[in-house]
């Protein structure tokens, strides 16, 4: 196991990432952390009983990192269950990126069921790791008012920073 912390504009987040589980996906998390990839980004879609959704975007809704796709390894048996992060997919759903969520309620529906060509998405969304320390951080960023902005819906209204994330 592999622990991260994330400083935020609204306090510290403490993940216990299971590299075990799901080795590529740390991996890729793990690189983007060492290179400043995640500072000074934003959560930038908030749905309150759901997720926060972060890892890509500065403020003003521009793009950080470049995300490079890798395997989805939501089949590693780890579920969504609220404090899990999770890698977000990309527009394939057999492929994840830099982005990544954390589950603000059980969300087994984001949990790998086989997929079908009809039903793709079911490829579900690879929890890499939890949330060991600052939960009560996490719902308050799930607090914050929201609105779209341009194409992006749930966006906060003042912006919810990653200050800093690292290995420790």
């Amino acid at each position: 196991m592999t622990t991260d912390t994330l400083e935020t504009s609204h306090g510290i987040i403490f993940l216990e990432l299971n590299d075990e589980a799901a080795p590529v996906t740390v991996s890729n998390f793990l690189r983007d952390v060492e290179v400043d990839g995640y500072n000074g980004t934003l959560f930038h879609n908030i749905i309150p009983g759901f997720t926060i959704k972060g890892g890509v975007f500065e403020p003003g809704m521009n793009k950080k990192l470049r995300p490079l796709e890798f395997k989805n390894e939501s089949r590693n048996g780890l579920k969504n269950k609220r404090g899990t992060i999770a890698m977000d997919r990309a527009s394939h759903p057999g492929l994840s990126t830099s982005q990544f969520l954390i589950n603000l309620a059980d969300n087994d529906f984001l949990n790998y069921r086989a997929p079908t060509p009809e039903a793709p998405e079911r490829e579900g969304y690879a929890v890499f790791g939890k949330v060991v320390g600052g939960m009560d951080v996490v719902d308050k960023i799930a607090s914050v008012r929201t609105a779209n902005k341009g194409a992006y819906p749930n966006v906060p209204i003042e912006d919810v920073l990653i200050v800093a994330a690292r290995i420790t």
